[in-house]
């Protein structure tokens, strides 16, 4: 069964084997076969992801490189850079050396058609990792975070950090600066990435009555995802567009909360900040909890970041590959959520938490995800 946060004591190999064994489950079902049973396949598994530029994206690659290791396979783990054609490219190279399964973190969920119907040509499975491959009915299962949640919890913690709600729990203004009005710009994440309409949806749930009464004001006027959009989750696009906002909106004023889905994202909205001459920062959200931005958190920079603890995810993707080539079906608490356009792809969703200056020891340090020495 999986464990919450502050139990994680087991590496993401032990999770694997358990997931190896793993019987089918539907619903909100979450319990899993604990057993360690032997894997009866090996063999090549083809391990696609988008980019080295983020330390969240190494650790993913390593930690399902490690999992599947430790069950007997061998792994061929990539990184494209960013670029769609390379990422289509190593797919095809993996399929050409005879993986057996791919686990893909798209780079562009709408461009792996003809890659993805080769896979299913050659009878090799497919598993989306935490961004969903859209537009094909070759893609087998789905192992995320539950994305809405991560939305509605940067917005919370964005509601938080303005004095707006009086804690994380709130469901209404109950927080000193209830009344407003606070003015507040909101981001997005990469439009070709599936999970950022997730994010941006789960947020604007929280943030649009708010903004509606008055509350909230987005003096940019810019509140959709298409306005909002950071292409390729790209810091210095980020930047670029605060910088534009502040010269162009806040000349007689000042911003009190940005909405952040990324923390490389955040950077580059503190970047423009700093470089406005903001001594204080605004409340900042974010998501991933790399160091540098937990060092920003510390500094009193960025305000709440989104764990995803990124080797539990390890472990679910691993595990469901190997279940899969045991002739398995594997574990999935979610069959409703997440329509590509062709299908509904079958899920399991983990769980997020809001981290701020309060909480990063126990959550992030005592759970081992970052050691206290590196936020030095």
């Amino acid at each position: 069964m999986f464990k919450k946060l502050l139990g994680i004591t087991a590496t993401v190999a032990v999770a694997a084997l358990v997931l190896s064994g793993c019987a089918s489950t539907t619903g909100t079902d979450t319990t899993a076969t604990t057993g360690t049973e032997a894997v009866v396949e090996s063999g090549l598994i083809g391990v696609s992801m988008p980019t080295q530029s983020s330390t969240r994206w190494i650790s993913d690659g390593e930690n399902v490189k490690s999992a599947l290791e430790a069950a007997g396979f061998e792994v061929d783990l990539q990184f494209a850079e960013d670029d769609i054609p390379t990422q289509v490219a190593q797919l095809e190279a993996m399929l050409t050396k005879g993986a057996k399964a791919l686990i893909i973190a798209a780079i562009d969920g709408t461009q792996l058609t003809d890659v993805l119907q080769a896979a299913a040509d050659a009878g090799v499975p497919v598993i989306a990792y935490d961004r969903l491959i859209v537009g094909s009915a070759n893609v087998d299962y789905y192992a995320t975070f539950d994305n809405f949640k991560v939305g509605v919890q940067q917005a919370t913690s964005l509601l938080v950090g303005m004095g707006v709600y009086a804690s994380e729990d709130s469901t209404s203004a109950d927080g000193p600066n209830a009344a407003g009005p606070l003015n507040i710009e909101l981001f997005a994440g990469s439009l070709d990435d599936n999970n950022a309409f997730f994010f941006f949806n789960g947020a604007i749930s929280v943030l649009q009555p708010l903004i509606d009464s008055g509350v909230l004001v987005v003096k940019s006027g810019q509140t959709t995802i298409e306005q909002a959009a950071t292409l390729r989750w790209d810091g210095a696009v980020a930047q670029k567009r605060m910088e534009d906002l502040l010269v162009g909106n806040y000349a007689d004023a000042k911003v009190d909360g940005v909405l952040s889905p990324y923390d490389g994202i955040s950077r580059g909205i503190i970047a423009a900040l700093t470089d406005a001459g903001y001594a204080t920062m605004p409340t900042i959200s974010g998501q991933d909890a790399e160091v540098l931005s937990v060092k920003s958190i510390l500094a009193g920079e960025q305000y709440s970041t989104i764990f995803k603890d990124t080797r539990e995810l390890a472990g679910v993707a691993a595990g469901m590959a190997i279940a899969l080539l045991n002739g398995e079906m594997p574990e999935t608490n979610d069959t409703t959520t997440y329509d590509n356009g062709v299908k509904v792809v079958p899920s399991f969703l983990l769980t997020p938490y809001i981290v701020t200056i309060d909480n990063y020891k126990e959550v992030l340090v005592d759970s081992g995800y970052i050691a206290e020495a590196d936020l030095g």
